[in-house]
């Protein structure tokens, strides 16, 4: 990939940044990302991301957070920058410097079963009401619950094959039952 505008001159580090990039099939929008990222060190220096030291690398990180930028971001921008110093740069000392910030997960919020039971009686539609019983139970999102099929759901298992699926691919291994309307006709 050259660079976007053919009439800007490309500094030679900055092709072998987009080379080095290319080699590993990055998607485009992580080679833009990267590209970004790596100009906010350069333009925070005042000079080429190629002479930089630790500390400057340490003051970099302690201002992005200073700033506010949030953690994902972050993170982000030390995965670009750890590309950078070790691949590009062959510089992996730089790159062990970088440090990734703890990202505080958050924990879903369960309902009660009078909740859930409230949630489930909101509506007077038979096939709302199968939808939001099988997205509760079985913990789908609303993209896999959209894609359903009535041979989807296994009848004398009373057990939905595509959560299970879905959630293997999440890492949760097991079954949810779900409720006979689940297979009425809407």
């Amino acid at each position: 990939m050259q660079h976007p505008n053919l009439d800007t001159p490309v500094s030679p580090l900055r092709q072998r940044l987009i080379d080095d990039m290319n080699m590993r099939r990055f998607s485009r929008e992580t080679q833009r990302n990267y590209l970004r990222d790596i100009g906010r060190l350069a333009t925070f220096l005042g000079r080429s991301p190629d002479t930089a030291t630790a500390d400057d690398l340490r003051r970099f990180q302690i201002e992005q957070q200073e700033d506010g930028i949030p953690v994902p971001t972050m993170n982000s921008i030390v995965s670009a920058l750890r590309f950078f110093f070790t691949q590009t740069l062959d510089r992996p000392d730089l790159a062990r410097r970088l440090v990734r910030l703890a990202h505080p997960r958050n924990l879903p919020v369960v309902l009660s079963r009078d909740e859930v039971a409230r949630l489930l009686n909101a509506t007077t539609c038979l096939k709302h009401q199968a939808a939001l019983s099988v997205a509760y139970g079985a913990g789908l999102r609303v993209a896999e619950v959209s894609m359903l099929k009535v041979t989807d759901v296994d009848s004398e298992q009373r057990a939905h094959a595509a959560a299970r699926r879905a959630r293997q691919g999440r890492a949760l291994s097991q079954r949810h039952a779900l409720r006979g309307s689940a297979r009425s006709p809407a």
